[in-house]
């Protein structure tokens, strides 16, 4: 068997189990598992990444420039936006099919072992991400890595990543989102967040309301952990557009940092940038020793964040965005001002049924001059009709179109009809995924 048709296996295997929605905060589950097989997430060092907007960009941010220090990284972010072995890098990679197949194979058998203790208890067997997990942490170990960035599926102190102690914790911005699940407040979020803080540990925040902000020095300081917050430990100095990204400096924890290259769209991004630049100073040097300068241009110039501001189409113009909560939405928003000069926008918006899609719409209804409402191929995702009704709400001109394809179409047809017209498609992470091959199979590049 090929190794794609090996991990293509490995995927369906997942796919049999509770999703990713399913969540349950028993990290012990988890935690068994890895202690069978040794702990193999205790074989190389980990900065762990939470929050709740950003996490991913920062994340890569972070791999890109410690794997510029000559160190051999991992780096587990989710969810994917074409194929799962997107989720587990080696070097800057996705796994290779056989590599990733071989961990499994590890696995099965201890997962097994652990379903059926689950069972006999009257509990649910592993998840799919319980799983995915602890396949990410096997393969670094196997790989081997040196650092491993781990972004936190949801949450922080249950969530199944935790079983990682992180060296560092880095706190993305804190804002409503998953309130099902990790709480109705701020407050209570930052709590589920802040568990990711270990004991003795180094932890940087980005800017927080005062609500987290208090919730994450108090467990900093319960657990003799150091804790480092933009603005006041660390930040950008400056912030200008550049072709293709954006120059910045920053003053890190340990140094001043100037014209630095960032191949990424969006204030937030230089501010992630700023954060992931504090995470690697206390990782490297513990916050005391400033990187090189040469290392650090390296590490962001080398950046992606595929699916975040990501230019797929010109004549007209394309971008696709993973914005899935107002949070998101709003910076979105910001990030086209800012960056682009058009003046008009279409935005394709597809959302989940089980997201704040009000809140979404109230965020991007101001820049849109016509929503092309559609609807992923998820499960999960809201009709389209729905979506067009929440748009009409702000009196935004909208059209219905039954699928991503129809509604990109119709799209890159408004904005040909006249000129500085352009084109987001956001809402969430699945259509983000859908808009990059769709892109890619009809070479929108190419201006077609």
């Amino acid at each position: 068997m090929s190794g794609r048709k090996r991990a293509d296996a490995v995927y369906a295997a997942l796919l049999t189990r509770q999703g990713e929605r399913w969540v349950q905060p028993r990290v012990e589950r988890t935690r068994r598992v890895l202690e069978l097989l040794d702990d193999p997430q205790r074989t190389y060092r980990v900065v762990h990444v939470t929050g709740t907007n950003g996490k991913t960009s920062t994340s890569r941010i972070i791999e890109s420039i410690v794997r510029a220090h000559g160190l051999r990284t991992g780096l587990f972010t989710s969810p994917h936006l074409e194929r799962f072995t997107e989720r587990i890098m080696v070097d800057g990679e996705p796994i290779a099919d056989d590599l990733v197949a071989d961990a499994w194979d590890e696995i099965a058998p201890f997962a097994e072992l652990v379903d059926a203790e689950l069972e006999a208890a009257g509990d649910a067997p592993l998840t799919f991400f319980e799983l995915l997990t602890v396949l990410a942490f096997v393969a670094f170990a196997d790989a081997p890595v040196d650092v491993a960035v781990i972004e936190v599926g949801m949450g922080g102190s249950w969530d199944s990543t935790n079983t990682a102690d992180g060296d560092v914790a880095v706190i993305a911005p804190i804002d409503i989102d998953h309130a099902d699940q990790l709480g109705d407040t701020i407050a209570e979020i930052a709590a589920v967040k802040s568990g990711i803080v270990k004991t003795g540990a180094a932890a940087v925040s980005a800017v927080q309301s005062p609500e987290a902000l208090s919730v994450l020095r108090q467990a900093a300081a319960d657990r003799d952990a150091t804790l480092a917050v933009e603005g006041a430990d660390f930040g950008l100095t400056a912030q200008t557009l550049a072709v293709g990204g954006q120059q910045l400096s920053v003053q890190g924890l340990a140094g001043r940092y100037d014209d630095l290259y960032l191949p990424l769209y969006g204030a937030h991004q230089g501010r992630n940038a700023a954060l992931a630049i504090a995470a690697v100073e206390s990782l490297i040097g513990g916050g005391t020793q400033p990187l090189t300068g040469d290392v650090l241009t390296e590490g962001l110039a080398q950046v992606t964040s595929p699916g975040r501001l990501q230019l797929v189409g010109v004549a007209p113009t394309v971008l696709v965005d993973s914005a899935h909560n107002p949070h998101g939405a709003r910076a979105l928003v910001d990030a086209l001002r800012s960056s682009f000069d058009f003046d008009e926008w279409g935005v394709v918006l597809g959302m989940f049924g089980d997201k704040d899609g009000a809140g979404i719409v109230d965020a991007i209804a101001p820049l849109a001059a016509h929503v092309f409402a559609t609807a992923s191929e998820s499960d999960r995702a809201a009709a389209a009709d729905e979506v067009a009704d929440l748009v009409e709400a702000h009196g935004v001109a909208v059209s219905v179109h039954p699928d991503l394809a129809a509604a990109a179409e119709a799209a890159r047809e408004w904005a040909s009809a006249a000129d500085r017209r352009a084109v987001v498609i956001a809402g969430s992470v699945v259509l983000a995924g859908e808009a990059l091959r769709l892109a890619a199979e009809e070479d929108w590049k190419d201006g077609r």
